[in-house]
């Protein structure tokens, strides 16, 4: 059962750190925590986490497991779940930061409503953000500027001056995460190759009751929704919605051209429940009816 943290001041304590100086917000050196030396450890912030670090062992969050003994930055929503398999034997230094963010910090504010439109927050299940010297020292320096703001006194702009500058680390992250899809263009063609194979089988299998789903998808590929959905935009343009419609229109026109199949049998075999439904998205998709498509061919 993972322990669940519910306040900074909780998760200083626990780690042997002094009281936090501000309630809502902490930047943590690694150098400076206690860290656990021996025994899986499993735990659910109620808080949102934005970490850079490097040798602190082995973490785990979704299925995946990262070793940071390089640097890598990792993002974390309130309620997802973060394990820890402490590396005694490690003789490199801990170093980096993790940045404790909680929700009410962001109220009032554009950031409330736009933070989890970050998609990076999704890739927290399968994709850490690897960075280069130059973008970590980017990064390093809106970090001071937010840990000397809310060391300073507070005042009426004090929560304004941090908000903006959370959110421009965000931005920045944003960016670092599009050079890394880029940067692994190869792993990504590799992704959607097999995506497009997977829905080639799912469509050939008339036993399937019903469509793929982007659930379905990102389970069988083992990869966050987000993750997919950003993939996939950078890579075509589309999202994964997009993509499973223009698979099953490519599905549909290709049964429509070369067998004697009606229209219902079809939209069966594709997985409709109903043939209205696959007459509607057919013709939003092309601008012609099954049959009129198929009378096209003619």
């Amino acid at each position: 059962m993972p322990t669940r943290i519910k306040s900074i001041s909780e998760l200083h304590k626990l780690r042997g750190l002094p009281p936090p100086e501000h309630p809502l917000i902490s930047v943590i050196d690694y150098a400076t925590m206690d860290y656990p030396t021996e025994g899986t450890q499993s735990f659910v912030f109620d808080f949102y986490t934005i970490s850079l670090k490097r040798g602190v062992g082995k973490m785990k969050y979704g299925q995946q497991q990262y070793d940071f003994d390089e640097g890598v930055m990792y993002f974390l929503s309130p309620g997802q779940v973060l394990t820890i398999e402490p590396n005694p034997s490690s003789t490199e230094q801990r170093s980096g930061w993790i940045i404790k963010v909680h929700p009410d910090l962001l109220w009032h504010t554009p950031l409330a409503k736009t933070i989890d439109q970050y998609e990076f927050f999704d890739y927290a299940v399968h994709e850490a953000l690897f960075l280069s010297d130059k973008e970590e020292e980017v990064l390093n320096g809106i970090v001071a500027n937010i840990k000397q703001e809310y060391g300073n006194n507070i005042d009426q702009f004090s929560a304004q001056i941090i908000v903006s500058q959370i959110e421009t680390l965000l931005n920045y992250a944003n960016r670092f995460y599009q050079r890394q899809f880029i940067t692994r263009a190869k792993s990504s063609h590799q992704l959607l190759e097999k995506m497009e194979s997977l829905l080639d089988h799912y469509f050939n299998d008339h036993t399937n009751m019903g469509l793929p789903s982007v659930q379905y998808l990102s389970e069988q590929l083992h990869v966050s929704k987000g993750y997919l959905a950003a993939m996939l935009k950078l890579l075509t343009g589309l999202n994964t919605q997009q993509h499973i419609h223009e698979k099953l229109i490519e599905k549909a026109k290709e049964k429509l051209a070369t067998t004697q199949l009606t229209v219902s049998e079809i939209a069966y075999e594709l997985g409709f429940e109903h043939p209205q439904s696959f007459s509607k998205l057919f013709k939003s998709k092309t601008n012609q009816s099954p049959l009129e498509f198929r009378a096209s061919l003619s």
